[in-house]
């Protein structure tokens, strides 16, 4: 069987060899022009291609690599086309974005091509084709990355100085100059033109007359040395200008006209325009501000009711941090950079929803205090706020609410300026964006595997299975998630070692979503990021928008991939091989099977096998050998690359489970004296450390192997589900001290003076989920006065009718005793 494969790869080889001849015509099978991504023909235009030395001779000039590989996507960025030198005469360089947008290009005097990227409502892998013939045709073709707004660097951007004046400027006490600087070689430029650009949704919401516009308003400056610094005094914009309350500044070369679209530039952050508002605003700043808030609650009051459809927020900051597939750090209060929470006053973290909403695009939005307890908008207004538009918006992009940002910007921010700093009205945004408590949050629940390898599977079962190969970790027929694994032994520089294996290589995808792998690459393993087979660079961006999940990179060695469904992964390196965790939604419940077990609370039934047959909690290693084999990855339905003559030979050609392959099972390690006090000493009582020792001879496997478990066991604590009563009213006219309402938590109360408490002066949250006590009431004191006054008047009087008759009796007999003396 396995003569005839390697002649076919031999005559593989040899075909795609270059050889002399004439340059193949464009999309000819021997060329990539047209071809980028195809495998069919004499040779390959896929990314794999470089590492089997199938390439086609033309593949660098046609299936593009690009420098810088990312920019924002307000666009103006200049990039070049690496690999492609360019001396020929050229009649025009365009380059096409997503099949419509068109941007001018050039190529430079050291023959380099250059593209400029576009004004784009959307963040992600954009896909662009090249024209150097002036558009009659686009063989070659690559890939942009654009980017949220607030994900690029310092240097490719303007900057605002003392952003906050800029946001502030006209209302009480902020007035004088406004400055902006950036970096002079960021432009090509000797003079620069500083412009104001607006943005606004026109049309009517939630219809498909909603749309999207930014929109050039006027100059700043014209022809001003680049020199990187620019001062001016604001002055009120004309009336026809003042309806854009949301913009951003451009720079441009100042050759370009005014308002020229898709030039390289450099844009500001978006902000709020309170420095270009008109008379009005500056007249009565506090006034206008109110009537905008009132505008906007009644533009709320029309509608639809997003709420509903937002997840409740984990209930304590550990959960938060843990549940990492549906919820994500909010850049702008994270206790990693030192909790600088400008909007959330009492905040120490927040974490927003990763994916919107599916039907309106919402965002959800949690903050926690420095004691790990969620923070309300009804106790603080620092609470966590939801949001109408999700900051990173939502595929497909483009249109109201899911611009990346901005619909955000527009819905949620602009209003919390107008309402709650411009103007003393907060009460009425947060009545519109109330915190979500936690009643009805589910933890996700939580499998693992690491080490040599050892699984934890969500149910809690524990078992090793090291076997050589490529096998399914998991799969789930809800959403279509498959991912899947491949072991290897651990390899030093005298080769292959040990017994045992490891995962080198994690795959996932759910549905028809990209597939995204992760791998130890190279001798010195470190850690590698496929997109669809192709290597990623990270050296730009740390956070991909990719199709059907989110990619986040930490560290160089931890990869987190969050999932449309709320699945995530968790993929780092632990010692000499990967470690994964896998998060699953409550909704996966009786949904799963692989490795990783079953999910359905059962632990039980976690070793089934592909035909249904479940093995015996108590299985023995060797049994549990072949379930492991048993679920060994199929040809057809591999997520895994194979980019170079090892990995073909070694797991594309052969078999997915190696059974010549003889592993060490826990009942035949023999330690010797040392090296089992060794283990004792490190491990403890980690049974998967002291295996890994034994079967490694390396205690410092064995250590990653207890720290990887041991993350583990911390992440499932941080995720036990804890019970919530739900927010609890103050008494009217009183006040409460506590604002954690969890099981056990106490919330006591006290009125305001001039009031008297009527019931309980505090309340536990149960077991339950209900409060052990109602809210009292408190009562208004003078209520007590006049029943005092009543009573002590009453006995004032009694009192001074006694006196009265005690006297007159007296008088009396004073009287009668003087007429009887002589």
């Amino acid at each position: 069987m396995m003569l005839p494969l390697l002649l076919w790869a031999l005559l593989l080889l040899l075909a795609t060899v270059p050889g002399p001849g004439p340059r193949p015509a464009a999309g000819a099978r021997g060329s990539c022009s047209h071809r980028c991504g195809d495998q069919d023909g004499l040779c390959s235009c896929h990314p794999t291609c470089s590492g089997l030395s199938s390439c086609c001779s033309d593949f660098r000039d046609f299936c593009l690599e690009v420098s810088p590989y990312s920019g924002s996507m307000m666009g103006g960025k200049d990039f070049v086309v690496q690999h492609l030198s360019w001396f020929n005469s050229t009649n025009g360089v365009i380059c096409r974005f997503k099949e419509s947008i068109q941007t001018l290009g050039h190529v430079d005097s050291f023959g380099r091509v250059h593209c400029v990227s576009p004004l784009l409502y959307e963040t992600g892998r954009i896909p662009f084709t090249l024209s150097m013939d002036n558009g009659r045709s686009f063989p070659r073709s690559g890939t942009w990355l654009a980017v949220h707004p607030s994900k690029v660097s310092q240097t490719e951007k303007s900057e605002l100085v003392n952003e906050t004046h800029w946001q502030y400027h006209g209302t009480a006490g902020i007035t004088g100059n406004l400055t902006v600087t950036w970096e002079p070689s960021a432009l090509s430029a000797q003079s620069v033109t500083i412009e104001l650009w607006g943005y606004e949704e026109t049309g009517k919401p939630y219809s498909d007359k909603w749309a999207a516009k930014w929109s050039y308003l006027y100059p700043l400056a014209t022809s001003i040395p680049n020199s990187g610094f620019f001062t001016f005094t604001p002055k009120p914009a004309p009336p026809n200008y003042q309806k854009w309350e949301v913009g951003a500044l451009r720079i441009i070369n100042s050759k370009y006209y005014a308002g020229e679209k898709d030039v390289q530039a450099l844009w500001s952050s978006e902000h709020a325009l309170a420095w270009h508002l008109g008379e009005d605003f500056q007249a009565d700043p506090e006034a206008w501000a109110r009537a905008q808030c009132l505008a906007w609650e009644e533009l709320e009051n029309q509608l639809p009711n997003f709420l509903p459809e937002l997840p409740d927020c984990p209930c304590t900051l550990a959960q938060a941090r843990a549940d990492s597939g549906r919820f994500h750090t909010d850049y702008g209060c994270d206790i990693e950079h030192g909790s600088v929470c400008t909007y959330h006053p009492g905040a120490v973290h927040c974490v927003r929803s990763v994916q919107a909403s599916p039907q309106y695009a919402s965002g959800q939005q949690c903050c926690y205090t420095e004691a790990g307890t969620l923070l309300l908008t009804a106790d603080s207004t620092g609470g966590s706020t939801p949001d109408r538009g999700h900051d990173w918006g939502a595929p497909p992009f483009r249109t109201p609410p899911r611009v990346p940002g901005l619909s955000h910007w527009l819905y949620d921010v602009v209003s919390f300026y107008h309402c709650c700093l411009w103007a003393p009205e907060c009460s009425r945004y947060m009545r519109r964006r109330p915190s979500s408590d936690c009643r009805s949050y589910r933890p996700s629940r939580l499998a693992s595997a690491f080490g040599d390898p050892h699984f934890v599977t969500f149910d809690g079962a524990n078992f090793s299975f090291n076997g050589r190969g490529e096998y399914v970790l998991l799969e789930a027929t809800l959403t279509n998630l498959r991912v899947q694994g491949r072991a290897q032994p651990r390899t030093t520089s005298e080769g292959p070692q040990d017994r045992g294996t490891g995962l080198v290589a994690v795959a996932v995808q759910e549905g028809n979503s990209d597939v995204v792998e992760v791998r130890l690459a190279g001798e010195g393993r470190v850690l590698q990021v496929l997109l669809n087979q192709e290597v990623l660079s990270f050296t730009e961006q740390s956070w991909m928008d990719l199709k059907g999940m989110f990619l986040s990179v930490a560290a160089q060695d931890s990869v987190s991939i969050m999932l449309s469904s709320g699945a995530g992964l968790e993929v780092s390196v632990q010692g000499p091989f990967l470690s994964v965790t896998v998060l699953l939604p409550e909704k996966f419940l009786t949904h799963t099977q692989g490795l990783l077990g079953t999910l359905n609370d059962d632990p039980t039934d976690d070793f089934t096998l592909r035909n249904g047959k479940v093995l015996p909690p108590k299985a023995t290693s060797r049994e549990l050998f072949r379930f492991g084999a048993d679920w060994a990855v199929e040809n057809a339905s591999s997520l895994l690359t194979y980019d170079s003559w090892s990995l073909v030979n070694n797991f594309l050609y052969q078999s997915k489970h190696d059974y010549s392959f003889q592993p060490l099972f826990p009942e035949e390690t023999v330690p010797d004296p040392r090296q089992a006090t060794e283990a004792a000493e490190l491990c403890g009582d980690n049974d998967f450390c002291i295996f890994d020792v034994m079967a490694t001879g390396s205690l410092s496997v064995g250590n990653a192997t207890r720290m990887a478990h041991q993350g583990h066991q911390h992440r499932v604590q941080s995720l036990q589900p804890v019970t919530s009563c739900g927010w609890l009213a103050p008494p009217r006219n009183g006040r409460k001290e506590g604002i954690r309402y969890l099981s056990g938590s106490t919330v006591s109360f006290r009125c305001d003076s001039g009031y008297s408490l009527f019931g309980s002066e505090a309340s536990t949250c149960q077991a339950d989920g209900t409060w052990s006590r109602p809210t009292p009431v408190c009562q208004p004191a003078r209520s007590y006065t006049v029943l005092l006054s009543i009573i002590f008047g009453g006995l004032a009087v009694v009192a001074l009718v006694a006196l009265t008759y005690v006297l007159l009796r007296h008088r009396k007999r004073n009287v009668a005793s003087w007429g009887s003396q002589p």
